[in-house]
């Protein structure tokens, strides 16, 4: 096999890699959210566990990444494909941190008082975890259009924070004895938002892996 077909097989499993790396942060934090649902201790648990499994494809990606960076004079392309990946695996791997931070505070409480406020929490979730799936497809297709209008999709994750932080705050007022239920959701809803915008960082990583720029920036 020439250099070149070994290169680009390379590149081929490193996608392949990223790709199971992102299904598994976005399993993360879908059991993390389930946790809010059915309170199972075993489950969050293993949301906790299962966050080694992430960690290491990172590092992993990462070997393979600087691997590829060495074996010969990259052209550009490659050299943005590699260097996306490198960057976007970081994001990847903090959307699995905030699947365990959910996990864990989904387990302070044997039943929720605010069902109604839970629901609302599970659709901006949603929304969250569609941008990361999204974002992800734009990687493996090289869709400049997705990436953008996934980008653009942080708004609803951001309309949501802020409504559901105020409709915590009135709860708050009416019911003070549900302080301690009414700060971890506010804390979950918190971690949501990040990932929302670790889906917007993806995209970003997408258009330079695309494009060659970065916040509409030429880089190279």
């Amino acid at each position: 096999m020439s250099t070149r077909k070994y290169y680009d097989q390379e590149l081929r499993e490193l996608s392949s890699q990223l790709v199971e790396m992102a299904s598994k942060a976005v399993e993360a934090v879908n059991r993390a959210l389930e946790t809010l649902k059915t309170y199972d201790r075993t489950l969050a648990e293993e949301v906790v566990h299962n966050d080694g499994a992430i960690n290491t494809l990172e590092r992993i990606i990462e070997q393979r990444c600087l691997k590829l960076l060495l074996m010969q004079q990259p052209v550009a392309s490659d050299l943005r494909q590699v260097s996306a990946t490198m960057k976007m695996i970081t994001d990847i791997e903090r959307i699995g941190d905030e699947a365990v931070d959910i996990a864990e505070l989904s387990l302070h409480h044997s039943a929720c008082s605010i069902p109604q406020i839970r629901e609302q929490v599970l659709e901006m979730a949603e929304e969250a975890v569609e941008m990361v799936d999204a974002a992800v497809t734009s990687y493996i297709t090289d869709d400049l259009d997705l990436a953008r209008a996934t980008e653009k999709r942080d708004d609803v994750v951001d309309e949501w924070f802020v409504r559901l932080r105020k409709t915590l705050g009135q709860h708050l007022l009416t019911h003070p004895e549900a302080i301690d239920e009414i700060v971890d959701y506010l804390m979950i809803i918190k971690y949501l938002e990040r990932v929302g915008d670790h889906g917007v960082n993806l995209c970003e990583w997408v258009e330079f892996k695309i494009t060659g720029q970065y916040k509409r920036e030429e880089m190279f």
